[in-house]
């Protein structure tokens, strides 16, 4: 019989290193940080050289593990190349990786722009980063997994909308960042697309021991106007929006050996929405 203590232990990262692209954003950071409580060395991954640095000095400060901020555009083969290479030299060998940037763009009226009217130019902006940066941070660290000959486990993160078509009566009067907001196709397609990629990755790449899986949140509460809370919650069976800090024990089971025998998994952390 498994001990308290033999559980327990499934779950700790000591001795490995993550990388979190998309680290400085609202659910990269709670990432991060749970993962560096967990014992692991983080390379924190996203544009800003110095607010990765700054944020991983934190993360070194109050968890006693190594931690280095990278910039990184992901979207870039040299830059995500460079940025592998710089995890590797310094943190030694990768064996976490949770893919998690997206974008959602500068110019928030283009991108949430009606379909009808929807920018070629801004799609492939979106899909640059969404699906190309995907595609380019999961084959330069897997790459690099398969070099080291020891497996290891990348975590891609998805939406709910990559699964479901958008209710768009509760956008009605919803409002983000001073916005008129709605959830376009751009972003359903694109996060459609990290399922597939998943389910690919986990039968290509399960003969060298590494797992594969995706991560697909649902609503999360980031400063949503009332009416919009309202009317999400309204749809999820736990009938609320989720905080940040509610996907992190979701992301440490799948980064860690807790998680030993699931790879091309797609686990929702949405509340029950999927289940209407």
């Amino acid at each position: 019989m498994m001990e308290k203590a033999d559980c327990l232990r499934m779950f700790e990262l000591n001795g490995r290193t993550a990388i979190v692209t998309g680290g400085l954003g609202i659910l990269g950071r709670r990432f991060c940080e749970g993962l560096a409580s967990a014992g692991a060395q983080v390379a924190v991954v996203d544009l800003s050289r110095q607010e990765t640095a700054a944020y991983a000095a934190e993360l070194e400060a109050r968890h006693h593990t190594s931690c280095i901020g990278i910039a990184c555009n992901v979207a870039d083969p040299q830059s995500v190349r460079q940025m592998v290479e710089q995890v590797d030299s310094e943190l030694g060998g990768i064996h976490i990786v949770l893919n998690n940037a997206a974008t959602k763009s500068d110019d928030l009226e283009q991108f949430f722009a009606p379909f009808e009217h929807y920018s070629l130019v801004q799609w492939r902006r979106i899909m640059e980063v969404n699906v190309d940066g995907m595609f380019l941070v999961a084959q330069a660290t897997g790459r690099k997994m398969i070099a080291q000959g020891s497996g290891g486990s990348i975590i891609q993160t998805s939406s709910i909308y990559g699964l479901l078509g958008p209710d768009e009566r509760i956008y009605e009067g919803a409002r983000y960042l001073n916005a008129s907001i709605n959830s376009p196709a751009v972003y359903s397609v694109s996060k459609a697309a990290v399922v597939g990629l998943t389910a690919y990755l986990a039968a290509h790449w399960a003969p060298h021991g590494i797992r594969v899986n995706t991560l697909t949140p649902g609503g999360v509460f980031s400063g949503q106007n009332e009416r919009f809370v309202q009317r999400y919650a309204a749809r999820v069976p736990l009938g609320r929006m989720a905080h940040p800090d509610e996907l992190v024990g979701a992301v440490l089971y799948l980064a860690s050996d807790a998680s030993s025998y699931v790879t091309g998994h797609n686990l929702y952390v949405d509340g029950g929405l999927h289940a209407w």
